[in-house]
């Protein structure tokens, strides 16, 4: 399996010719998309969900498809069977990769915000991808994609939620609300030889990936 880091929130996960990815928001290339089996949305907002261009890609291609939640799938309409929507504790596969999703709810940002649908994805039971909330998966994972900033988050949630979920590494995600000093800033305290002692992270760029045995 190869995990690939596409702007902010997106990445792309490719296992046994199947092509999956997740929350191509407006922080993303477009171009992420190219040869995609499979779009996943945690959640509505722009920085992992852009109508258009998932309108386009799906028109372009008419064997993609979409699993998201409820919220993002109504704002689908006219798309028909290629989207699917799905909630805590379903499971679905894309190709020979296995997903359950997992989660409810968007952590808050703000009392005075309405609160918003998030789910995150499990893929084959190794890597976890909690969209926009602390969502734990169901058992310790092999990878997991770390929200590393938010507007709804602080770094001592952050750690706390790392520690908790116990993968054997992290990949940072949702990094585009830090300056590049921010991001070393975080990943630092947030990494083994910070405060997360024991557990690997794996900080990628642009279009750099990870390969997992």
């Amino acid at each position: 399996m190869r995990i690939t880091k596409h702007g902010h929130a997106c990445v792309r996960i490719e296992h046994g010719g199947t092509t999956v990815v997740v929350d191509p928001g407006m922080f993303t290339d477009p171009a992420a998309l190219a040869g995609a089996d499979a779009v996943l949305i945690t959640h509505e907002h722009m920085d992992h969900f852009e109508e258009s261009r998932l309108r386009a890609a799906l028109e372009a291609d008419p064997a993609l498809r979409v699993w998201t939640n409820s919220a993002v799938a109504a704002q689908l309409e006219g798309v028909g069977q290629r989207v699917t929507a799905v909630g805590e504790g379903d499971a679905f596969e894309v190709g020979g990769i296995a997903v359950s999703a997992h989660g409810e709810w968007h952590a808050e940002i703000h009392p005075d915000l309405p609160p918003v649908k998030n789910i995150g994805f499990l893929f084959d039971g190794r890597v976890f991808h909690p969209g926009d909330s602390f969502t734990l998966p169901p058992h310790a994972v092999d990878t997991l994609l770390l929200p590393l900033a938010a507007p709804w988050s602080k770094l001592a949630e952050t750690v706390d939620y790392l520690r908790e979920a116990r993968p054997r590494q992290a990949v940072p995600v949702h990094e585009a609300v830090l300056s590049p000093i921010g991001v070393s800033v975080y990943t630092r305290l947030a990494g083994p030889e910070g405060l997360c002692a024991g557990i690997g992270l794996a900080v990628l760029g642009e279009g750099e990936g990870i390969e997992l045995d």
